[in-house]
């Protein structure tokens, strides 16, 4: 993917608000994702981040405001909405079934059904197909996964995380918000998994995290946007600020307009 390409923007939000009877959870929050680039959302608990992200999902629809993929303009009424427009949601739980094998679980809710018409008919899954395409999916990110009949149970941490990166990437994704993804793991599974996330940004997908962990931030971002009681007060590159400055936005230390 060329820089050109890269510079586009993949998800734009525009003065998003959104209320909950008298409690304003966001007020006029915009900033952009390019492809292939990865953002930090930041904030301390009860700043707004859940709530822009499920404005985003098609969890919340926003009181006011504009979310456009790239470049435009989107309407986003439900999570399959959201998902039909390339945007997919990797949240903390990882939303995986832990009895079902790995094919079964890059597939949830997405089946490819037999080819054969009479056993469509029935309702006959393509096994051959779904295994085959998990097993290129997995490939892509250079997963250590070794047995795709594994259930996924018996996986890590961070190979679970792995899975769910993966069926966000196999429904082709051009935006993937990961919620939290290292807040249970160790150290190894932590760069496990931000290795996932720079592969994926090389391959042109756009990455919405949220998390606390600055060490994770500083080392896989290249922006941050920075959220405090529902409003977006700064838009930095990782590269020109410390993570000093971050925990200063954070508790409105410091204050930078978006």
């Amino acid at each position: 993917m060329s820089n050109d390409q890269l510079k586009q923007p993949a998800l734009t939000v525009k003065n998003i608000s959104k209320s909950f009877g008298g409690i304003q959870a966001l007020k006029n929050v915009s900033f952009n994702i390019n492809k292939g680039e990865v953002v930090a959302l930041l904030g301390d608990n009860g700043a707004g981040k859940s709530t822009l992200v499920r404005c985003v999902s098609g969890i919340h629809p926003p009181d006011s405001g504009e979310i456009l993929v790239n470049g435009t303009s989107a309407r986003i009424d439900s999570p399959q909405d959201a998902r039909d427009l390339g945007i997919e949601t990797v949240f903390q739980d990882l939303a995986v079934i832990p009895e079902f094998d790995i094919t079964a679980n890059l597939f949830l809710n997405r089946e490819v059904l037999s080819k054969n018409p009479l056993l469509r008919l029935f309702g006959w899954l393509d096994d051959k197909s779904m295994q085959a395409t998990a097993s290129r999916s997995l490939q892509r990110l250079n997963s250590r996964i070794p047995n795709l009949g594994e259930a996924i149970n018996k996986l890590s941490g961070g190979q679970r995380q792995a899975v769910a990166i993966a069926r966000a990437v196999n429904s082709g994704a051009d935006v993937v918000i990961m919620d939290e993804p290292t807040a249970a793991l160790g150290v190894e599974q932590s760069a496990q998994v931000n290795d996932l996330i720079k592969l994926i940004s090389s391959q042109g997908v756009a990455v919405l995290l949220i998390s606390h962990n600055m060490q994770h931030v500083m080392e896989t971002c290249d922006r941050a946007v920075v959220l405090l009681r529902g409003e977006s007060i700064a838009d930095v590159r990782i590269n020109e600020v410390s993570p000093r400055d971050l925990v200063g936005f954070i508790t409105g230390a410091q204050r930078l307009s978006a």
